[in-house]
């Protein structure tokens, strides 16, 4: 469940990383006035919201080793490239939403304008007084002008008498119907053009009613609390924490999926790893072995340190069935207790089973073998780990960073330092020469399994 959860962590956290890395890339190439300019700028934005990315790594990893000049970059270097990224991230989301809201705008004056036209058209129609149809009005005013009134008239430019005055009021009128009949139809006409138009939005004229329908919304709620609120203020807000959610998922999310599996832990932690060879030792050597640890002698107590057990890896005590005890005095013969032929052979295994000891770290071996408690002496911690790389390289052993071996040499017990004239010393402590510490040459005696 860990490594699945750790999985979908840097799938979402890729994502956030891989959004973000583009808009600082669009943004970044807006700001460039030629191609190639564009390209550079781009380019620096998407490589700093990566390394924003790499930052939380950088800048833990030297505080635990407690290299403090690089944590104090790294956090100048992180401040910088998310202040950067920040501003990359509002200005694309401040462009888009404006693009978009500014879009929208338009298409919903475009739509109130058309829906006042055709009501406006609308009231117009209903202006125009009664008519007939425009095609009946105009055959009737073909008849009167194949009558003779229409000649003696002169096309009712020339009236005189009553007969031709009657004649020519019926002509106007008929031709103001007409008129009224042609205006109705052409209003109708458009109407229909424009209804016509409004239909193509189909469901979404709904939507067009407002320019930026999430924030009119947030509005509306805001006003409930906050009874100045303006949709300008929202969609500030909105662009605000659009930036800040990439830019917090992008810089942190790589962080802490990947803490799901420790892999720092599991790679630079002496102990771990030593507690990890331990338990594969235990799973590898039989139940049925064991071991009588030797008895120094009084005098060699006081020369040496207790003996140490080494165990081999799995693979190779599988291999060969021998464990080899090392010490500094000649080791007691080692005792093989077979398991007793008894009816409760269970029982019987698992009281001759010893209890496992994690080993000595690298570091609690140099204190022991090369380390003696001085009154007045001191050291400083230069010194110490240059005796401590070459008592390493006596055992064939790869020494450890200076910042690591200090942090463990500090946490062992009555281990004083204090800081004189600007370097660390060690108080009480000093190191003891080469003949004090002549390692045992002589030959190792193998430990045979029971057969």
């Amino acid at each position: 469940m860990r490594h699945v959860l750790g999985i979908l962590g840097v799938l979402a956290a890729g994502v956030l990383l891989a959004v973000s890395a583009a808009m600082n890339w669009r943004f970044g190439y807006s700001l460039g006035t030629t191609e190639f300019d564009g390209l550079i700028y781009g380019a620096a934005s998407a490589a700093a919201d990566c390394l924003k990315a790499l930052i939380p790594f950088f800048l833990f990893a030297a505080v635990r080793n407690r290299m403090w000049s690089q944590a104090a970059a790294a956090a100048v270097v992180g401040v910088v490239v998310t202040a950067y990224s920040l501003t990359s991230a509002l200005g694309h989301a401040a462009l888009n939403r404006l693009d978009t809201t500014g879009q929208r705008a338009q298409q919903t004056a475009v739509y109130q304008d058309m829906r006042s036209d055709v009501k406006r058209m609308e009231e117009q129609v209903g202006w125009i007084p009664q008519h007939r149809p425009a095609a009946t009005v105009s055959s009737e005013m073909n008849g009167l002008k194949n009558q003779i009134y229409w000649s003696r008239t002169q096309g009712c430019t020339v009236v005189n008498g009553k007969f031709n005055r009657d004649f020519c009021q019926q002509y106007h009128t008929l031709s103001a119907e007409h008129a009224n009949a042609v205006q109705a139809a052409d209003l109708s006409k458009k109407i229909m053009e424009v209804k016509a138009q409004l239909a193509k939005a189909g469901d979404n004229h709904t939507a067009l009613t407002e320019a930026d329908p999430q924030a009119a919304m947030l509005a509306k709620i805001g006003n409930l609390v906050f009874t100045d609120l303006k949709v300008d203020d929202v969609q500030m807000a909105l662009t605000i924490f659009i930036a800040l959610l990439l830019e917090v998922g992008s810089g942190f999310g790589m962080y802490i999926a990947f803490s799901q599996w420790r892999l720092h832990d599991a790679l630079h932690n002496p102990k771990v790893a030593s507690a990890a060879a331990v338990g594969r030792a235990a799973v590898a050597m039989p139940l049925d072995v064991q071991v009588q640890a030797p008895v120094a002698t009084p005098v060699a107590a006081q020369a040496i340190a207790a003996p140490v057990i080494e165990v081999a890896a799995p693979a190779a005590i599988a291999a060969a069935p021998v464990v080899q005890a090392i010490a500094a005095a000649p080791p007691a013969p080692a005792v093989i207790t077979p398991p007793a032929a008894t009816a409760n052979d269970n029982t019987d295994r698992a009281l001759t089973v010893q209890r496992m000891v994690a080993p000595e770290s690298d570091v609690e071996r140099f204190h022991k073998e090369k380390v003696e408690t001085e009154e007045g002496a001191t050291i400083t911690a230069v010194e110490l780990y240059d005796n401590y790389c070459q008592w390493c390289e006596e055992q064939d052993k790869e020494p450890l960073a200076l910042p690591t071996f200090s942090r463990d040499f500090g946490e062992l017990k009555s281990i004083k330092k204090a800081k004189i004239a600007g370097r660390v010393r060690y108080i009480g402590i000093a190191v003891r020469g080469a003949t004090d510490l002549a390692e045992d040459t002589k030959p190792q005696v193998p430990i045979t399994r029971a057969a």
